[in-house]
């Protein structure tokens, strides 16, 4: 390997080096065409990772299941009545007793400042499955599927339109690491935090990358090679969705805006979509539509990832 991960904790893709989103990209893609080939790798055999829940999932509980089934090891499936974080015992607690079980811990949670407490008290790695604040594994898959469709990372230009969240963050973080231009169209009041903003623009500036913010999902758009959105009220953000829907109704990814694009340019969605609001039918269906793919490459980063932590 040329970059060792081992027993690595991933809480966000600002931590990650451009040398090792790289080596988790190469990996993927190993894993990946292996899989097609019918290869078996075997790379987790015997090794357990407790999966914890704060927050149902249909993509994250799948992917990570099947993938350590594939990489021959076991994943311990543990809701939000199984363990309480926090509340029945604390998240040091919990952390120092799954470590002495597992090998591995991914968890998926509101509060970011969970998935913190639980890498400062675990002795085995934990993986970030989403929080309120970052969504790295959504990134990784993101990156590995556009340079899949794309050929390469640096240089390109991608429009996020729509609601500033965890997952904006992470492709904040990780466009800038690979050297990726990314502008994101969001409303007033609705834009990433200026902390993430502000740490990206530092490292665009060493990757040779542009990194910019406004409220014209029109000026994003213009000749971009890759157009992302999200849904406009995400999980613990229902209550706000009337509110919402009349904020983001000028921000719609549909025929007219995805013209401003470049001719090849690929369309994404991290899922699940809510049709009709953030994207229409005509473009979440339309030949530049890689969102299925997208939500594939989940399984295969993933994969990547656990093996070179574990």
């Amino acid at each position: 390997m040329a970059v060792n991960l081992k027993g690595r904790s991933l809480d966000s893709l600002f931590h990650l080096t451009k040398e090792e989103i790289d080596q988790i990209l190469k990996t993927s893609e190993l894993l990946k065409s292996q899989l097609l080939r019918g290869e078996e790798h075997p790379l987790l055999k015997g090794k357990t990772l407790a999966m914890v829940f704060e927050k149902p999932s249909t993509r994250t509980r799948i992917s990570f299941e099947v993938g350590m089934w594939q990489l021959g090891g076991y994943a311990l499936y543990l809701s939000a009545s199984d363990l309480q974080l926090g509340r029945g015992e604390t998240i040091a607690d919990t952390a120092q007793v799954l470590s002495r079980y597992v090998d591995g811990i991914m968890a998926r949670v509101f509060a970011h400042q969970t998935i913190l407490d639980l890498v400062k008290y675990s002795t085995v790695p934990v993986v970030n499955g989403l929080s309120d604040f970052t969504h790295p594994c959504q990134g990784l898959a993101d990156l590995f599927t556009i340079y899949e469709k794309k050929g390469r990372l640096s240089g390109l230009r991608l429009a996020y339109v729509g609601d500033g969240n965890n997952v904006a963050h992470s492709l904040l973080y990780g466009c800038s690491k690979v050297g990726m231009n990314i502008t994101l169209a969001c409303p007033k009041e609705f834009e990433p935090a200026r902390e993430v903003v502000s740490k990206a623009k530092e490292e665009g500036k060493r990757n040779g990358c542009e990194i910019r913010v406004t409220r014209d999902p029109k000026e994003a758009v213009k000749g971009a090679d890759i157009v992302y959105t999200d849904v406009w009220a995400s999980m613990g953000k229902e209550k706000e969705q009337e509110k919402r829907v009349k904020v983001f109704k000028p921000f719609q990814v549909n025929g007219k805006l995805v013209k401003e694009a470049a001719g090849d340019y690929i369309f994404m969605h991290c899922l699940p979509a809510h049709r009709g609001q953030e994207v229409t039918d005509e473009v979440a269906d339309s030949k530049n539509s890689v969102i299925f793919d997208q939500a594939e490459n989940r399984l295969h980063t993933q994969k990547a990832l656990l093996a070179l932590i574990m």
